[in-house]
């Protein structure tokens, strides 16, 4: 079948990208499922600074790629074998397709799942190769085993979670990478405790998520930083006690926490944001980084914040999540009212304004744009 997709031939740092244009919209060729595998109409897709580090190069991938992680829609089609989900499902789409029998998979962490890493990092899809091609017959690759920016996509059955239909696409489509990602490093990664203190850094729709996270999780207080001040009025109304610009940060959390937090999130992706985080914790205290930097950045810390001071650096992926567990029980949060993600939401766009959209969250402006892949959310 055709699809129209967001296509990246080439990265680019060039700005705005709105006028630059990295990304276009173009038809191409969707294979039918395999073994294994679902046909998917896309309902809301949304943008992800993970998809922006593709566009700018931050995070290498085999191109011309078919963009898009972050997502809800619905079941069209199943292949032989499909067990999981059936035609009609609503399903929050996941950008780890863990196999389920590896080692990290069978240790409770398949974000960590090696097939799967090797199946996104090389552009294709757990069980084969890309089916999408472009108007001249030559392949182009799935963006992490998704391609969400488009109408239709194939994913394999582990890439998918029933979700209850009546969830809010716009609202579902948070859940698959910002909320897992975020609130599932502060459960998951952190195991943060009722009482205990957080500071997240970095309130993109991570950020916030862990910000959540911390608020369901019952931390007191919960401290939010970010150098943008609407991000930091809306850390305030989803929760966060308290909150700063960096500059003033690390004292303010000292005086907060009568020393330091017990537990810091980064989800900046800078090297430098995660050595603040170490300083701004207290003895015996953690950090947990979710931000992705460039594969050239590199950390230098005092090592004697370890064995000396007894702090921990952890690194989440995913965070350390379990999708098909941890989805239901945040959208769960989500109807109680303590994950209100739709504050989140920045705006809804077709895929012909993407690069708009690119420019939007590059900017600092945008938390989470919708992209209406396929005319779902008209009505």
């Amino acid at each position: 079948m055709k699809t129209r997709a967001v296509v990246l031939r080439g990265v680019s740092t060039a700005r705005p990208y709105s006028e630059t244009r990295p990304v276009e919209v173009e038809e191409l060729e969707l294979g039918a499922p395999r073994e294994g595998e679902v046909l998917v109409r896309i309902a809301a897709a949304s943008l992800c600074h993970s998809d922006l580090s593709v566009v700018n190069g931050d995070r290498v991938r085999p191109l011309p790629m078919a963009l898009g992680h972050e997502a809800v829609g619905v079941v069209q089609e199943t292949g032989p074998g499909v067990s999981r989900v059936g035609p009609g499902d609503h399903v929050a789409l996941v950008y780890v397709p863990s196999c389920g029998f590896c080692a990290d998979c069978a240790a409770g962490r398949p974000a960590l799942c090696a097939r799967a890493a090797a199946a996104n990092g090389s552009g294709a899809l757990l069980h084969g190769p890309s089916l999408l091609t472009d108007a001249s017959g030559a392949p182009v690759h799935h963006h992490l085993g998704v391609s969400a920016f488009s109408e239709h996509a194939v994913l394999a059955q582990e890439s998918v979670v029933p979700i209850p239909q009546d969830i809010p696409f716009t609202v579902a489509s948070m859940f698959g990478c910002a909320v897992l990602t975020g609130a599932g490093a502060v459960v998951n990664t952190a195991a943060l405790r009722p009482g205990q203190s957080a500071v997240v850094y970095g309130l993109g729709g991570v950020g916030l998520s862990a910000v959540l996270g911390a608020r369901a999780a019952g931390a007191h207080p919960v401290i939010a930083v970010d150098p943008v001040p609407e991000k930091r009025k809306l850390a305030l109304q989803l929760g966060a006690t308290d909150a700063y610009a960096p500059g003033e940060a690390v004292e303010a959390i000292r005086a907060l926490t009568g020393g330091g937090a017990e537990l810091a999130v980064e989800a900046v992706g800078s090297p430098k944001v995660m050595a603040e985080c170490l300083t701004a914790v207290a003895r015996g205290g953690s950090v947990v980084s979710v931000g992705l930097p460039a594969p050239d950045r590199v950390l230098e810390v005092p090592a004697l914040a370890f064995a000396g001071e007894g702090k921990s650096l952890l690194g989440s992926y995913m965070g350390d999540a379990v999708p098909r567990r941890d989805i239901p029980r945040f959208l769960e949060l989500w109807r109680t009212g303590l994950m209100p993600v739709e504050r989140m939401h920045t705006g809804t766009l077709p895929l012909a304004a993407v690069n708009t959209a690119l420019e939007e969250l590059a900017s600092g402006r945008a938390i989470r744009q919708v992209i209406d892949a396929s005319g779902m959310l008209d009505g």
